[in-house]
C-alpha cells in the first residue's frame, strides 16, 4: 500500500472501502467516548455478552474497548476530530437553519450555491487554456472537448467544498466556538535533511516520501502550492521511504542523497518526480549530467552505495513513528497520512500558525481566480 489516501482533488472520486470503514469507527468512538456501546443504544441499556469462556463472559463493552485501543494515538484523533467536527457543524447549521426559518439542508445549499455560483463551460475553457500543460500532463494531452465534462464537474466539487468550508467557518466564528481537543505530536528526528522554506519558520513539514511513488508525485503540485502560499512561514523537510514494491524507489533515495552532497537536491527531487520512468541507474546518471553535476562524483557516490545506511536510518525512524505509506507528512509533529488536496494541509498549517501568533486566514476563490487541476479518465 503506497498510501491510505491519494491526492483525488479535481479528479473523478472512486468508491473506496475505508470511508466505510471510518464512518463506523466514528461512530464506535462516539459510542465509546459517551461510555456506552453502539448495540447498548437499541437494547434499553443492555451489555451484551458476545462470548463465554468456561463461566467467564465478554461483553460488547469490552470488545469495543479493544477496538478503539487497536488505533493508533493518532487515529484516534482523527476518528474523534472528525466526529466532533461533525457534531460541531451539524450543531451550528441546524441553529442557523432554524433562525433563518429554512431547513438545514436549504440552508447549506443556498450557501454554496448562491447565485451564479454554478461552473460554465466558459469557466472551464478559461481554466483549460491556462492550465493547458499541467492538464496535459495528466490525460496525455487530450483536447477540452474530452476532458470537459470532468473539467467542469471536478471545478464544481472544487467550489461546493470551498463555499461550505466558508460557510461553516462563519458560523464557527460567529458562535466562538472554542476546541479543546488536541493533536498528538510526535518528535520527529529530521536535522541535517534537505529542506526549503524559511529556516527559523514556525511551521516544520516533514514528508515521508518515495521517489516512484505515484501518489507523491500526485501530491507534489499541492505541496508546490503550499510552498508557494506560506513562504518563510514553512519550512518543508524531505525524508527517504522507499517501499519495496518499487524496484527503482531505492536507487531514487540515493540519487537525491548523491545530488544533495553537490547542494541539487530540489532540483533533482523535481525532475525524478517530473517523469517517473527514468529512475533507473542509468537515466539517473543522466538526469545527474542534464543538471550540471559533477558526474564524476555523482557516479562515485551513485555506485558507492554509501548514503544506503542514512536511507535505512530514515525508514527506521518512519516505522518508529508508525509511517506505513507514503507520502505521510508531519506537521510540527502532527501527522497526515496522504494528501488530498492544499486545503487539507492549508487547515493544519493555518491552525500551527494561528497558535504561533501567524495565522492569516484565507479568503474564498472566485471560479474566475482560482480552480483545481482535473482529469478524465
Amino acid at each position: 500500500m503506497e498510501s491510505f489516501r491519494s491526492y483525488n482533488a479535481g479528479r473523478i472520486s472512486r468508491p473506496r472501502a475505508r470511508a466505510t470503514v471510518v464512518a463506523g469507527a466514528i461512530a464506535l468512538t462516539l459510542a465509546l467516548a459517551a461510555g456506552r456501546s453502539p448495540a447498548a443504544n437499541s437494547s434499553g441499556g443492555a451489555d451484551p455478552v458476545l462470548a463465554v469462556v468456561g463461566s467467564h463472559r465478554i461483553t460488547q463493552s469490552e470488545v469495543d474497548a479493544q477496538v478503539i485501543e487497536n488505533f493508533s494515538s493518532n487515529q484516534r484523533y482523527d476518528l474523534r476530530k472528525r466526529a466532533l467536527d461533525s457534531i460541531v457543524d451539524k450543531y451550528l447549521v441546524d441553529a442557523a437553519a432554524k433562525k433563518a426559518h429554512l431547513t438545514p439542508a436549504e440552508y447549506v445549499e443556498r450557501g454554496i450555491h448562491p447565485k451564479g455560483s454554478q461552473v460554465t463551460e466558459a469557466d472551464a475553457k478559461k481554466y483549460y487554456d491556462g492550465h493547458k500543460a499541467g492538464l496535459d500532463a495528466q490525460t496525455g494531452g487530450k483536447p477540452f472537448d474530452q476532458i470537459k465534462l470532468a473539467l467542469i464537474a471536478a471545478m464544481q466539487r472544487h467550489y461546493d467544498l470551498e463555499r461550505r468550508t466558508a460557510l461553516l467557518a462563519k458560523l464557527r466564528a460567529d458562535n466562538h466556538v472554542k476546541m479543546m481537543i488536541e493533536a498528538p505530536r510526535e518528535q520527529v528526528a529530521s536535522s541535517g535533511h534537505p529542506w526549503t522554506g524559511g529556516k527559523d519558520a514556525p511551521v516544520t513539514i516533514v514528508e515521508f516520501s518515495d521517489f516512484q511513488c505515484p501518489y507523491c508525485r500526485a501530491a507534489e503540485p499541492a505541496v508546490k502550492q503550499i510552498r508557494a502560499k506560506y513562504g518563510d512561514r514553512v519550512k518543508l523537510v524531505y525524508m527517504d521511504f522507499p517501499l519495496g514494491m518499487h524496484p527503482h524507489a531505492m536507487d531514487a533515495a540515493v540519487a537525491g542523497r548523491c545530488a544533495a552532497a553537490q547542494d541539487k537536491f530540489w532540483q533533482f527531487h523535481d525532475a525524478m518526480f517530473a517523469d517517473q520512468k527514468k529512475l533507473d541507474p542509468a537515466s539517473l546518471k543522466q538526469t545527474a549530467a542534464k543538471l550540471g553535476l559533477d558526474t564524476k562524483k555523482f557516479d562515485a557516490c551513485f555506485d558507492g552505495k554509501q548514503v544506503v545506511p542514512g536511507i535505512r536510518a530514515d525508514q527506521a525512524e518512519g516505522e518508529r513513528l508508525g509511517v506505513s505509506g507514503t507520502p505521510t507528512f508531519f506537521i510540527n509533529g502532527r501527522q497526515m497520512v496522504g494528501l488530498e488536496s492544499p486545503q487539507s494541509l492549508s487547515e493544519v498549517i493555518d491552525d500551527e500558525l494561528a497558535r504561533a501568533g501567524g495565522a492569516e486566514k484565507p479568503a474564498a476563490a472566485h471560479p474566475a481566480a482560482h480552480a483545481p487541476q482535473a482529469a478524465a479518465q
